[in-house]
């Protein structure tokens, strides 16, 4: 039985406790299980006997709270103690839900990463998983990788600062960012490099004026040798925060420091966000990361399927890649379905079970493809409104009425949980979110022009995604 802990655990004797742990697992399952399903989990903190993990996805926590909870809970008892606890952190780069599912069991508690706070006792937070080395190149994102590569080799030092990487989901923008900054990190280990979400950053600056401490926060920044922030399209509308970070990235580029910036737009479409910044954007590199051609998805395939040690025949791959072609999210959440379904039942990889897999994710499509910003715009053009003001504090009618609209159009027509929805209006609770479907579906009960606006809203937001 394993000392118990009280105090924060140092990263090498974590590292050294969850290696310990995989090896206990690993003589109870398969190698195939053993490398799809843990290999993946990423130790984050150990603190009063609770061990923090991170999944890559919510599927794949699923997953693991389904089948292994039970070997999971046994190994922590044995390796840390008896009182050890199990703390899920979902990767928050998944474009899947938040929220866990009803028959979630309550013995293990689960945190949505993107709501971890970023600590000032200075911390990277990349993710070791996002590297060069497992980054496909295609003609798609080729310059991109050209530029990352110089980048990381003399960070600060190069034409391409800032670095503004754009292009739609599960593109790779994220993995290529982090990347960047894992490998400055491995040649460079006295430089300060730190990855965040724009919304990290919102939520560490307003905490910062209701604790009075602004000039530290922006003191912690302007520290920074390489900052990355992933989605900046998400400063529109947040003003004070557009402010702030423009005084940051001033300093920072004018002290020779690297800026790494994604969105899903280029700088000249980021429409509501300061004219300074869209100019400073453009100021170095913009590339963009277009969806990967068939060999580019082939090969993605084809290195997931050995890490998972998985054995795929090279034309089931192509037939995946083929009938697969937005993003390489979605072939990897494929595959991983697929190796899921053939696990649970013992069989072969087929092509039936393939097609089967295939089928499921395309059903899926249309939903996963609308998305909060789509319905967002849908909504801000019928009301003749900016979008930005959608997210005010305002209490105008038309305006209260918009929000309520788009917040009920994204939980019934997207997988966000009411927690990201409510993130995306302006940093709001989760229960303004209830609260603004509970009043639109009293007034599609008692107003029949409020029904057909929203089925008008419906059809226009899919004929926009479609």
């Amino acid at each position: 039985m394993g000392a118990e802990l009280t105090e924060k655990t140092s990263l090498n004797d974590l590292s050294t406790i969850w290696k310990n742990c995989l090896g206990r697992i690993k003589k109870n399952v398969t190698q195939m299980t053993y490398n799809t399903w843990f290999l993946p989990i990423r130790p984050l903190q150990l603190e009063d006997n609770t061990l923090k993990v991170e999944l890559p996805s919510q599927f794949f926590w699923e997953w693991i709270d389904e089948h292994y909870n039970s070997l999971i809970n046994k190994t922590i008892s044995e390796v840390i103690g008896p009182d050890a606890k199990l703390s899920y952190i979902i990767d928050s780069n998944s474009d899947e839900d938040s929220e866990p599912p009803s028959n979630y069991n309550e013995t293990n508690e689960i945190i949505v990463k993107e709501k971890l706070k970023v600590k000032h006792s200075f911390e990277s937070y990349l993710n070791p998983r996002y590297t060069f080395q497992n980054f496909i190149t295609g003609e798609g994102n080729q310059l991109a990788r050209a530029a990352a590569g110089a980048i990381s080799d003399n960070p600060g030092g190069t034409s391409f600062n800032p670095f503004f990487v754009y292009g739609g989901v599960g593109l790779g923008k994220t993995h290529l960012i982090q990347a960047i900054g894992n490998e400055i990190v491995n040649k460079f280990p006295d430089r300060k490099v730190i990855y965040l979400s724009t919304d990290i950053f919102t939520v560490e600056f307003v905490e910062s004026i209701q604790s009075n401490r602004v000039n530290e926060f922006s003191n912690f920044y302007r520290g920074m040798d390489v900052l990355i922030i992933d989605d900046i399209q998400f400063l529109i509308g947040k003003e004070k925060t557009q402010d702030l970070f423009f005084h940051i990235f001033n300093t920072l580029h004018q002290s020779r420091k690297q800026i790494i910036l994604s969105s899903d737009k280029p700088p000249k479409n980021l429409k509501g966000l300061d004219e300074r910044l869209i100019s400073r954007f453009q100021w170095g590199l913009t590339a963009d990361i277009q969806p990967p051609e068939l060999e580019t998805r082939i090969a993605i395939l084809r290195k997931k399927a050995e890490v998972y040690g998985m054995s795929v025949s090279g034309e089931i791959l192509e037939y995946i890649a083929s009938n697969i072609t937005s993003n390489i999210r979605e072939l990897e959440g494929c595959l991983i379905k697929i190796l899921a379904n053939a696990s649970l039942s013992s069989k072969e990889i087929t092509f039936e079970l393939v097609k089967k897999t295939v089928n499921e994710i395309a059903t899926d499509r249309k939903k996963n493809n609308i998305n909060i910003d789509s319905i967002t715009k849908v909504v801000c053009d019928h009301f003749n409104i900016a979008e930005n003001k959608i997210r005010d504090k305002t209490r105008k009618k038309e305006i209260v009425q918009a929000r309520q609209l788009a917040m009920y159009l994204s939980k019934e027509m997207t997988n966000a949980s009411l927690k990201t929805i409510g993130l995306h209006f302006g940093g709001r609770d989760h229960s303004t979110v209830i609260h603004a479907c509970t009043s639109i579906e009293n007034s599609k009960e008692n107003d029949k022009s409020v029904r057909e606006m929203i089925e008008d809203l419906k059809n226009q937001i899919e004929l926009n995604t479609a």
